[in-house]
């Protein structure tokens, strides 16, 4: 029998990880006097592997809370925002068998950095930041030493899944009885 055996198994097999900063114009329905708030959410995304790098296409929600007609008033202007996020991976593994899973991970949500008012005074600008990692899970072969005889692992006596009858003399019969009580 032989020393070594090849294995074929999933691995992570590529990473990649992108900071990203954007910056986007808002047109709300009224002129603003002053920035109250500014907020992200509804954020989705999904990436999938492209040559040598993984695409994350997603959106969110910009929400700036803004006071106008000389601060007498208040509103919330939205936009949605779709982005395309362009991953550069780094393979461990550049003979994998099969790469096309990919698990995605936010490291850091969509968030507003700084939202001002134009220089016109007519559009609120809002710059963003978002951090992904990605890896690739692909099939891959890893070789695995063989030992010869028997394995240690299967000696289940370690793990006690048996009780004795000493064990059962321990057990009070009453002790769901009891507790019911108090």
């Amino acid at each position: 029998m032989a020393e070594y055996r090849e294995i074929i198994t999933k691995a992570v097999v590529a990473k990649g990880r992108k900071f990203t900063q954007s910056n986007h114009a808002i047109t709300p329905q009224f002129q603003p006097s002053s920035i109250l708030g500014c907020w992200i959410i509804n954020h989705k995304y999904e990436a999938r592997k492209v040559g040598k790098t993984v695409e994350v296409s997603g959106s969110f929600d910009i929400n700036v809370w803004f006071s106008h007609h000389d601060n007498s008033k208040t509103s919330v202007a939205t936009e949605r925002i779709e982005y395309k996020d362009v991953i550069k991976l780094k393979y461990q593994d550049p003979d994998c068998l099969d790469d096309k899973q990919v698990a995605t991970r936010v490291l850091q949500q969509p968030n507003c950095v700084e939202a001002i008012i134009s220089k016109k005074g007519n559009k609120i600008l809002v710059s963003t930041e978002r951090e992904f990692i990605v890896e690739v899970i692909g099939e891959t072969k890893v070789c695995v030493a063989i030992h010869e005889g028997k394995c240690t692992c299967d000696d289940d006596e370690e793990f006690g899944d048996e009780l004795d009858d000493r064990e059962f003399e321990e057990i009070n019969p009453d002790f769901l009885v009891a507790h019911e009580k108090d």
